[in-house]
């Protein structure tokens, strides 16, 4: 692609090869940084050099496309301005770092599951570990041996307090890039290399490969155990929903016309409300659960019409030796997605994960149902059809 002598919007949309492109003479100064995520796609922020006090500062203007090429021009200029005035532009604008924390934190409160904890702990363990260290420094003062300052001391003795620690600086610090306050994440990428790497491979949810998921749902529909538990246990693996979600789960949650299970907000992990296509199968599970003694318009009740026990799932899964929780049917069911060539942002979507990359969630419209309909068609067709299968073998052996 053809880089112009001044950048134009349609090239700022366009360009993926990472690097800084200036905005040429006449910019301010003004130049779009661009540069490869994780996650394998393009992050563009904007950025302005000048000379502050005799000093060259770079002066965060935020990411696109929240903040377009005219946009970034102007406050190209406006700061401009102020120094040719003799002023520094990010004065009485940039916040300390527990400031910024304070607007994180009130941000985030929207999104945090009501009575949870979550504003707590970020509170609590900001207070005790970060503010006495970096709490009054001005955001875009505060360098990686910063962050280093504050988590080292406790990285070997308390190393999950100091990762969860580091993921909230690193938060607060992207807030403050998509602001303007810095250009840099001093808790990102560059501190890993520094801090020690002993913490051994990361444990995951026991999981069976999916071609053994029929096998483990013929052995509960074989069990003596509670009915209710064990079309609990078959509706969450048909579905590849969370464990909260079936047990909380009401029957003016189901449209039988649509075929749909709307998961509301309050939930969900994500805070956001979750529609879930049901299969010819896991309507067949409703079905047979609508034969069970009503409890509080829950579908799958306690004897004692209460929600199910939070750990019954488990302990059957236990009991029966499968070899996984329940919970690690969803991977079961991502794995079966990427074997069978469903798209990743679908797969995802079924799983109700939260679309990490800003630039994607950003331009993500829909929730990809009518795609995801046929794929959990598909799986229950496959999980079910095995369990049939096993069925007619136990039998023919008799």
């Amino acid at each position: 692609m053809k880089r112009p002598k001044r950048l134009t919007a349609s090239f700022v949309r366009a360009v993926t090869r990472p690097g800084r492109y200036g905005d040429g003479r006449g910019g301010h100064g003004l130049s779009l940084l661009v540069k490869p995520t994780k996650s394998g796609r393009t992050s563009k922020t904007w950025s302005q050099r000048l000379r502050i006090d005799g000093k060259a500062v770079n002066i965060g203007l935020g990411p696109y496309p929240v903040v377009t090429l005219a946009d970034a021009r102007r406050a190209a200029l406006e700061n401009r301005r102020l120094t040719w005035h003799g002023k520094d532009p990010r004065k009485g604008r940039t916040p300390t770092f527990a400031e910024a924390a304070r607007h994180v934190i009130r941000l985030r409160r929207a999104s945090w599951r009501t009575g949870g904890k979550s504003e707590e702990q970020w509170k609590s363990s900001l207070e005790a570990y970060v503010h006495p260290v970096i709490g009054n420094m001005r955001v875009d003062e505060i360098t990686t041996a910063h962050v280093l300052a504050v988590l080292t001391p406790i990285w070997n003795a308390k190393r999950v307090t100091a990762q969860r620690l580091r993921g909230r600086i690193s938060y607060v610090m992207k807030w403050c890039i998509g602001r303007g306050y810095r250009t840099t994440d001093p808790a990102g990428d560059a501190i890993t290399t520094v801090l020690p790497h002993n913490m051994g491979r990361k444990q995951h949810f026991r999981a069976l490969p999916h071609r053994e998921v029929a096998g483990a749902i013929a052995k509960v529909r074989a069990a003596k155990t509670r009915p209710g538990i064990t079309l609990a246990f078959q509706f969450q693996v048909l579905t590849a929903a969370r464990a909260a979600e079936i047990r909380r789960a009401t029957w003016d949650e189901i449209d039988w016309a649509k075929r749909v299970w709307t998961v509301p907000a309050e939930h969900m992990k994500a805070g956001r409300r979750h529609r879930v296509p049901l299969s010819t199968e896991a309507l067949a599970v409703l079905r047979e659960a609508r034969k069970l003694p009503p409890g509080a318009n829950l579908l799958f009740p306690s004897p004692n019409g209460g929600p199910m026990g939070r750990n019954a799932p488990a302990t059957l899964a236990n009991r029966l030796q499968l070899g996984c929780v329940p919970h690690g049917f969803r991977s079961s069911f991502r794995d079966w997605a990427a074997e069978t060539g469903v798209r990743r942002e679908v797969a995802e979507a079924a799983l109700a994960h939260v679309v990490l990359d800003p630039v994607e969630a950003a331009y993500r419209r829909t929730d990809l149902f009518e795609q995801r309909r046929s794929v959990m068609e598909r799986w229950g067709a496959y999980v079910m059809n095995g369990v049939a299968l096993r069925t007619r073998n136990s039998i023919a052996r008799y």
